[in-house]
């Protein structure tokens, strides 16, 4: 039996989650995918790793139907709920999923469906009818387990297979590293259609007994409500939210900031990642929350891999540390170690690294170096035995007039000047430079390019400041609020 499944057999009474609808016990969550895994056999002994995919909000239905596609020998392919159908129907396409469970809030997105004949659609109300349980399979935890997709920064989005083997690593390193228990209770703000809601949060939890709440959508009034009461003390959340939560707290009065501020000191643990955490916003939430963000480092293919210290001082703009069972190098364009104090390449090698992508065989094989080294694209440097990321090397290293240029640093010191709200530096073509170093800026009205301009010429090298500067209302962002940095080039 899976270790994720068999570990809830061991907290059958402990509330495991909380929704807009109710509050279920961990019984509950094994008895309804249990139903779910039979309803998918339909008498079947084994769905021999068929490809699920499912559309379902956030909740304990959601993780019923993950856990039936599991326990039933599926494939689960959790769908974007915010995607557009031409994006559901490339992951469909992609995978080959032939049975797609959806809740009926999504029934109009994917009503073209109805006309193929070869993908039998589910609506999730199905299964609250009287089911005939069956025997479930035994699974080895070599098999495929689930198929998520990368943001597509730069390319078509790469399914990556993960077996249950890397997940149940991804799953107890975290709950290792940052001492997960089963007193821990969490809110779900996240999309569970990626990493760090699927494993770091929800995952997470479940394996050590621990309750999840879900609040569908995101509204910053509504966690801070749910976070006076008193029962959340892990929170792991994306810059974005937390940018969004400070605005919130900043229009409250002065009573009930004290509040929130005495409310959040109690709480065990807060994380954030999927991008990086700008200083400032780092500073800001520890002058409200009296917490140091733990910042981390991962990815769809490799769960996280390095991470701050749970106990032990959190570096902001670091990552920290290769975490228990992760391997971690820094390497030259050959593939070579590179000397301390060097900037290089992020490989990772541990047995959380995913299987392959999914229909893929060359992307895979161009993925790992000779000796099974995952190739991150993803440019660091430690200092002091903490990684710091500069950039990913297709998106945040710009090559201009013979340098190599970190884009985060620059956006890190552009976000200190009065008036900057956010921003987002990038490279665009250029036949003189390369490329040349431009800036996108969510600004006050009153805002002056050339007043921040000259400015940064006291604050930086010249030749890292850019050029040419494009105030926009808000910089482009995919569902995890990443800036996609290929969209905003387009803007130029």
């Amino acid at each position: 039996m899976l270790q994720l499944i068999s570990n809830a057999f061991s907290h059958s009474k402990k509330t495991a989650i909380v929704d807009q609808f109710g509050t279920y016990t961990y019984k509950q969550l094994l008895s309804k995918s249990e139903q779910i895994a039979s309803f998918l056999l339909n008498g079947r002994q084994d769905l021999e790793e068929a490809r699920v995919a499912f559309m379902v909000s956030p909740g304990f239905d959601y993780v019923a139907t993950q856990w039936g596609i599991w326990r039933a020998g599926g494939i689960a392919v959790p769908l974007c709920i915010s995607y557009p159908f031409p994006s559901l129907k490339y992951v469909l396409d992609d995978t080959g999923a032939k049975k797609v469970i959806l809740g009926k809030e999504y029934q109009e997105v994917l009503a073209p469906l109805q006309k193929e004949e070869n993908i039998d659609l589910i609506s999730i109300a199905a299964f609250n009818k009287d089911a005939n349980f069956q025997a479930l399979p035994e699974l080895d935890a070599a098999r495929g387990a689930m198929i998520l997709y990368t943001s597509g920064t730069t390319s078509l989005p790469k399914g990556v297979l993960s077996t249950h083997a890397n997940i149940e690593s991804q799953i107890s390193t975290l709950v290792k590293a940052w001492q997960w228990s089963s007193t821990d209770y969490t809110l779900g703000l996240l999309p569970l259609h990626h990493v760090h809601g699927i494993i770091n949060v929800l995952s997470c939890a479940l394996w050590a007994g621990g309750t999840v709440q879900f609040l569908h959508p995101f509204d910053a009034d509504q966690v801070f409500k749910i976070f006076a009461e008193g029962k959340v003390n892990v929170f792991m959340a994306v810059p974005t939210i937390y940018f969004k939560l400070i605005s919130a707290y900043e229009s409250y009065s002065p009573k009930r900031q004290k509040q929130i501020s005495e409310t959040l000191s109690t709480f065990r643990l807060m994380v954030s990642g999927s991008a990086a955490l700008p200083v400032s916003v780092m500073e800001k939430w520890k002058e409200i929350s009296g917490h140091y963000l733990l910042e981390r480092y991962g990815m769809t293919e490799i769960g996280m891999a390095i991470s701050n210290p749970y106990s032990g001082e959190r570096k902001a703009g670091h990552i920290g540390f290769a975490l228990p069972s992760v391997e971690v190098r820094l390497v030259n364009e050959n593939d070579e170690p590179i000397n301390p104090g060097e900037s290089g390449e992020i490989q990772i090698k541990g047995p959380s690294v995913f299987k392959e992508y999914w229909g893929k065989p060359e992307a895979t094989q161009k993925a790992f170096t000779a000796d099974g080294w995952f190739r991150t694209g993803d440019v660091a440097i430690q200092e002091n035995g903490y990684y710091r990321i500069l950039g990913r090397d297709s998106i945040d290293i710009i090559k201009s007039g013979g340098y190599k240029i970190s884009a985060l640093e620059i956006e890190e010191v552009i976000r200190t000047f009065p008036k900057i709200k956010d921003c987002a530096v990038v490279g665009i073509p250029d036949e003189e430079w390369g490329e040349l170093v431009v800036a996108g800026l969510v600004a006050a009205t009153d805002f002056d390019s050339k007043s921040l301009m000259d400015w940064l010429k006291t604050k930086i090298p010249a030749y890292k400041v850019p050029r040419k500067y494009l105030v926009i209302e808000d910089l482009p962002r995919n569902a995890m609020g990443k800036v996609t940095k290929n969209e905003l080039k387009k803007r130029f």
